[in-house]
Order: C-alpha cells, then structure tokens, then sequence
C-alpha cells in the first residue's frame, strides 16, 4: 500500500520511519525535505492511504479530502470537531468504505491487551474502581510549542489516550465526568488535571505534563481481586499484577508478568491498519464519544 505522510514533526517522523519503503511522499508546508506542500498537490493516483500527523486544527480539512477520494487514513489521536462534524466525516468514511483509523497506541501495549483478556474472563469479577495515571515531563517543549500550549492542554493530549483505555477494557458509558482540578504550574493551558467518572464503576485519573520521569500506572479493584500495571514498555521494564481475592480476607494470591522490550505499540498499530485498509472499517464512532467526554470536561475547566 503506497502511503503520503502528512506532517513531519515527531510523530509524522515516527510514521514515515515504521511504513518505510511504503512511503511514496511526504506533505509538510515549511519543513525541508517535503515533497509537498499541501495534500492537494499530491496526484490522486500516486497514493492509497496518508498518516496524518498535523496539529489538531488542521485535521478535518485534510481527512475530508482524503476519505471523500476514497484514500485509507490513520489519523493522530485526539480528532477533534463537532459532532456534526466527525459524524459527516464517519459517513464519509463509511460510504468510500475506506479504513478510517484515530491512533490510539496503548491499545496495543502487551499489558493493557493481556487486561483486557482478564477483565472479558471475569477473573476480577465486577469492577468496583480503575484508577489510571499518566504522566511525562513534556511541560517545556509544549511551552516552546508554537501550538501545543492553548486550549485545555494536557487533558485532550493526555486525557484523550486514558479514556481511549478505559473505553477499550469497559466500554462506553453514558454519564459524564467530572473535573476534580487543574493547574497551569508551568503552562498558560493545564499541565495538570484530575477528573473522574462516580460509581457504581469508578474511573479515576490523572494526566500531568510535570512528571519528570516519565510514569504510568493503571491498577483496577474488583469483586474477586485486583490487576496493577505498572510503566508502559517505551518506559520499561512494564510489569502486570494479578491477584485473586481471598475470602474473607488475607494475602492474595497473585501472578506477576514482567516485559523489557522496545515499543512494540507502533509497529502493532500499523500493522492493524493495513488489515483494516483491506477490510475498511473505522473507530471514528469511538472519537465521537471521546469528543464528547472532552467537550464535557472541557466545559468544567476554570478559566486562565
């Protein structure tokens, strides 16, 4: 599958590097070495599909060209719109019968896909509380960010990739959550928010830009034991806890799996798209229930 990479900061590079020989050009308005300037200047018969990797604001124009020329995309987290805009854009998607993929790479950290198949067993049985934690130490680089630094910050950036999580373990839930704080310590936007979903399933989360080693941790408490994980593989070493309840109480027995490995979530998720680019299919139903989510908690946040 011939693929055009649209925007080459970080992740485009990222991109460009896992698709390889599969890359037939690349699209950036300023950065050197592009072929192009604008996606529109590509010739329609020299691609199949484009990873987008542009900021937030310029996404729907792009994807809209590109799904309406019957062209695979795989998009960077978070899409953002309207509803009324990302649910043309999903009918779009879904009459070019294209593959139409937001990148959510967590959902193919080994640990995360490994709890998933424990939470579908019932090994845990009803769950009583997920707690997740995600931090990195990026507050200057957004600061020095022509781009990044607006808006509410760390919670679409952050915030976007736990409730990708949480979706993919337990599914779409109706109520909304709550914004329990947040703090511009560094940043004009939030580098620091906590918010939460009530019971009787409690989501809790945190997303900060001023952990300065970079942590992740996502522990759920259930009926009959507990599952902790404990750093992602690009932080590594990434270990999974199980354990199982003893009644009525005491010492559970528990199981403990340790992985030390390079990412393996990029390659992983490429991979997923090009099976779904010869399928076509989409997730952009899931973006319109994250957008919701933000737009909710957005809504909560206090003003700079």
């Amino acid at each position: 599958m011939r693929v055009v990479v649209i925007g080459l900061g970080v992740q485009g590079r990222k991109r460009r590097a896992i698709a390889g020989g599969s890359v037939v050009a690349v699209v950036d308005p300023v950065a050197a070495g592009a072929d192009f300037k604008t996606i529109q200047e590509v010739p329609l018969d020299r691609y199949d599909a484009a990873c987008v990797c542009v900021p937030d604001a310029a996404k729907l124009p792009i994807l809209r060209h590109l799904v309406t020329h019957r062209k695979h995309v795989l998009v960077e987290k978070p899409l953002v719109g309207t509803p009324q805009e990302l649910g043309e854009l999903l009918v779009l998607a879904r009459q070019a019968g294209v593959a139409a993929y937001t990148a959510y790479n967590h959902r193919f950290e080994p640990h995360i896909a490994r709890l998933k198949q424990v939470l579908d067993s019932g090994a845990l049985g009803r769950a009583y509380l997920t707690r997740i934690f995600y931090g990195n130490g990026t507050a200057r680089d957004v600061r020095n960010s022509p781009w990044r630094d607006h808006g509410a910050g760390v919670l679409p950036d952050l915030g976007s990739h736990m409730l990708d999580m949480a979706h993919f373990l337990f599914g779409p839930r109706d109520d909304f959550g709550r914004i329990w704080s947040a703090n511009r310590f560094e940043n004009q936007s939030p580098d620091h928010v906590t918010f939460g979903f009530a019971g009787p399933t409690v989501w809790e989360m945190e997303a900060t830009l001023l952990s300065w080693r970079n942590t992740f941790t996502l522990d759920v408490y259930g009926e009959l034991g507990s599952a902790h994980i404990h750093c992602l593989c690009k932080w590594g070493p990434s270990t999974l806890t199980v354990r199982k309840r003893v009644f009525p109480s005491g010492r559970p027995e528990e199981t403990v799996a340790t992985r030390e490995q390079p990412d393996p979530t990029w390659q992983l998720e490429y991979d997923h798209f090009l099976a779904l680019a010869r399928t076509g299919g989409t997730n952009w139903d899931h973006d319109l229930w994250i957008g919701a989510h933000l737009d909710a908690l957005t809504a909560q946040l206090p003003p700079p």
